[in-house]
């Protein structure tokens, strides 16, 4: 054993084996830092970054003092998310067991009725969210003048989330001889106020500098065209391919409407949000650890508390609200010492005020361009071509077979028309290289009065091109029924393209603006019929047939 590992702190042999069994050698520095101070003996304030390995730190001491103290219970404590209160009770659960401590779990968005008999059955220890534990306050069914200690984990987003007022009557409900321990990764003046309220000299411990930097994430910025951010998603976990992946929206509505994109262009994604039911919420949380989702999309409520493993990639569509929210989302990843990346999805405009925002922190961001649909669909061909060429070795029908083929012509041109015929069709993302390169271009040069130049260029809504690019218009939008996938698989269908061939789709009351490349565009007169079939265009658009006009009239 090393000169780190948990057997130096003079833990009892049933944790030291509970830990072995989790496959836990190393104590990480804040449980390092906490294991051998004298916390136990005194009110704490704690700052350590998320997914710092916090919850054994205050877990670890106080099992390892507990003296057979009864069924009611001692130890309160209080997260602000239920994901990070169902977390910390699946910890002090675990590793309670075997020393005999219950753990009693209370949120809210559940039943009351479990947790009713948690209670009642006796549980020295009570995990909770600051609302579902004061609702048992007030009913009765939790009394607290046997705790002796009481962890405040993230604090900071505890009265972020508002929750000042509960945690002030939760504290004043319990006994002043107490130990009060506070767990927080930024240290605002609402923090400290809260501190010097209800803590008496505290020991004081931090592990952070600078919070925003962590040394098992690697930050990266990623360009992509304004407006195209969900296409530049879809091109990055297409080069990307992490195992697991967890976006970030800033809204609910973004949210639910980038999962759906997601879905419709074939990957297994699901969304978070705070308008889900517990129900939805543990569904979604479940499909992200067994694999069936890789892909979970969610608000800000995940980024607190949020413990799953294996999420390899954070990617944050758009500017987070501020540093905190950056720091906070990209500490879902890279953490329990695996490696973890972040990226941050974002306008050259946008990139200039993350630029700004990281300003006064020691985060180094690495920039890229989005990879381009037509680099990703080569590299995904590459890669599959290559993968079966180094697969078994064929029977002898096979080698018959490529032996004839071999002797129609000069080898390499067989080959090249053979890895044509088994690739042209393999799906890729969207083409942005030329909409990065051009809105990059405009960028650096001033901008005049008067001058409307957008990611594309100045369009018209006729879908005739200008400043190179193709819009088309369609007959149908939100008030027909339409949504954007819905959309993007009948054009793929009617035009018989892949996805790369269709840009960005603005999806407008009545009527839908589509970008489509040269080689779609090309396809347009002899998928007009079908595309009117479908009532996705009219004959009067510019463009129809003169027959079809002259029908019309």
């Amino acid at each position: 054993m090393g000169n780190t590992d948990f057997g130096r702190f003079d833990l009892r042999r049933e944790l030291l084996v509970a830990l072995e069994n989790r496959g836990f050698d190393t104590p990480t520095p804040v449980q390092e830092r906490v294991l051998g101070s004298d916390v136990i003996s005194r009110d704490a304030v704690v700052q350590a970054a998320t997914g710092s390995g916090k919850t054994l730190a205050f877990a670890l001491p106080l099992l390892n003092a507990w003296q057979g103290e009864g069924r009611s219970p001692r130890v309160l404590v209080l997260a602000p998310t239920r994901e990070l209160a169902l977390q910390t009770s699946r910890e002090t659960t675990h590793f309670g067991a075997p020393v005999g401590v219950e753990t009693a779990s209370l949120v809210g968005g559940m039943e009351m009725s479990p947790q009713l008999r948690q209670l009642r059955r006796g549980a020295g220890i009570v995990v909770g969210t600051p609302g579902r534990v004061l609702d048992h306050l007030r009913r009765g069914s939790l009394r607290l003048d046997g705790v002796h200690t009481v962890v405040l984990d993230e604090g900071d987003h505890m009265l972020d989330l508002g929750f000042r007022d509960e945690l002030e009557a939760i504290l004043e409900s319990c006994p002043e001889e107490r130990r009060t321990w506070l767990f927080s990764a930024t240290m605002p003046p609402e923090v400290l106020d809260l501190a010097r309220r209800f803590l008496d000299d505290p020991l004081r411990i931090s592990l952070v500098e600078d919070v925003a930097r962590h040394e098992d994430i690697s930050h990266r910025g990623c360009l992509v065209p304004t407006g195209r951010a969900r296409e530049g998603l879809v091109n990055v976990l297409l080069a990307e391919q992490p195992p697991r992946a967890l976006v970030f929206c800033r809204t609910r509505e973004e949210t639910s409407a980038t999962a759906a994109f997601l879905r419709d262009a074939g990957f297994g994604a699901s969304a978070l949000h705070g308008d889900m039911t517990q129900r939805e919420r543990n569904d979604a949380l479940e499909s992200l650890r067994s694999g069936r989702s890789p892909v979970l999309v969610a608000t800000d409520v995940a980024a607190r508390g949020l413990d799953v493993a294996g999420i390899s990639h954070v990617i944050q569509v758009g500017l987070p609200g501020d540093l905190e929210a950056f720091v906070h989302r990209s500490g879902r990843t890279g953490r329990a010492g695996h490696a973890g990346c972040n990226m941050v999805l974002v306008s050259p405009r946008e990139a200039r005020q993350l630029k700004a925002l990281l300003h006064t922190s020691s985060v180094e961001v690495s920039w890229e361009h989005v990879p381009d649909g037509r680099d990703v669909a080569r590299a995904r061909r590459v890669a599959r071509v290559e993968e079966a060429l180094g697969g078994e070795l064929p029977d002898a029908e096979h080698r018959t077979w490529a032996e004839g083929l071999l002797d129609q012509g000069d080898a390499v041109d067989v080959v090249a028309r053979l890895l044509r015929s088994l690739t042209e069709r393999e799906p890729g993302g969207f083409a942005l290289k030329d909409d990065l390169t051009r809105e990059l271009a405009r960028s650096s040069r001033p901008m005049r009065e008067g001058d409307r130049r957008g990611p594309l260029g100045p369009r018209r809504d006729d879908g005739r091109s200008r400043g190179g690019a193709y819009t088309l218009r369609l007959a149908r939008g939100r008030d027909q029924g339409w949504e954007v996938g819905r959309i993007l698989r009948s054009l793929c269908s009617c035009l018989d393209v892949d996805r790369s061939e269709v840009g960005s789709i603005r999806l407008r009351e009545d009527h839908t603006l589509v970008d489509l490349s040269s080689r779609a565009q090309e396809r347009l007169s002899s998928a007009r019929p079908k595309l009117e079939k479908l009532g996705l265009l009219d004959p009067s658009v510019p463009g129809a047939s003169a027959r079809r006009r002259r029908a019309a009239a």
